[in-house]
């Protein structure tokens, strides 16, 4: 069952009380299993998840319900702390979980992960994002004067991402030597960089080391798709690549100066999560 309802409170009712009355078709075990998992949003200056059930609701306010029974069932692995430095962290995101959640919930989002995790006790912002499909690093802030540390970094491309990918096929020799795809996107231009090419005759794939440099929608599966090597596994972009491994794209490193000890800082995820060898 799919369905999203917009619900405007008439007199003082619970929240689940509201929802069990619009909506008679799930029971109320199941409306609460979808407000925990941030299935239910209130109206407010930003829109907020209402997750409990027994909230107190007065007239004029407006809930908003996008309820996915395949969505709200669904689970994947779990995401892995890999480094706490207090004022920001790094953790490893494995393929299928969001970077954050939509308006059809947050229980497999990794921003709520880390939320969790924490208990609250600390702020969480996220600082960028992986695809879905992908998995790897990402990095996270614990205060508003590290997020905008972070942030500035960002801005100023100072922070150094790398990938490792699977493609379709035997890159030409002049592509090798260029090493680089500067292909605008969206019209704007943007770069992906790539080193250590190797060519696997067997499976008709070349797996490659990629710096981003640019951060455009999906940029390195477009950038390689564009080419006609498309990444293994991308149920999104180019034909003759599935893999039912998934996703061949991991991000499997970060560096950048450390904003509190103005140390360089070389992150790499460990061995055992890599599923993209060389």
């Amino acid at each position: 069952m799919k369905l999203v309802r917009s619900l405007t409170v008439e007199q003082p009712i619970s929240a689940i009380e509201l929802l069990a009355k619009a909506l008679p078709e799930l029971s109320k075990g199941r409306l609460k299993d979808a407000m925990a998992k941030g299935a239910v949003l209130l109206h407010t200056k930003p829109k907020k998840r209402l997750r409990r059930a027994q909230t107190a609701l007065q007239p004029g306010q407006k809930l908003e319900i996008h309820y996915d029974d395949d969505l709200l069932q669904r689970q994947c692995d779990s995401a892995v702390l890999l480094h706490d430095m207090q004022g920001y962290s790094v953790w490893f995101k494995p393929a299928a979980m969001l970077s954050q959640g939509n308006e059809w919930g947050d229980h497999l989002a990794l921003l709520r992960a880390v939320e969790l995790h924490f208990e609250h006790k600390r702020q969480v912002f996220l600082l960028h994002r992986l695809d879905r499909e992908a998995s790897g690093l990402v990095l996270f802030a614990h205060s508003k004067k590290m997020a905008a540390a972070f942030s500035k970094m960002i801005a100023e491309q100072t922070i150094d991402k790398y990938y490792r990918i699977a493609v379709k096929g035997q890159l030409a020799t002049e592509l090798q030597q260029q090493a680089k795809i500067t292909l605008p996107l969206d019209g704007k231009a943007c770069e992906t960089q790539f080193s250590d090419v190797s060519y696997h005759a067997d499976l008709n794939q070349s797996k490659l080391r990629v710096k981003l440099i640019s951060g455009r929608k999906h940029q390195i599966r477009r950038h390689f798709a564009a080419l006609e090597h498309p990444i293994m596994g991308d149920p999104m972009y180019g034909s003759d690549n599935k893999d039912s491994k998934g996703l061949a794209l991991q991000a499997v490193g970060i560096s950048f100066t450390c904003p509190q000890s103005k140390q360089r800082q070389n992150i790499t995820l460990p061995a055992n999560l890599q599923h993209v060898s060389v």
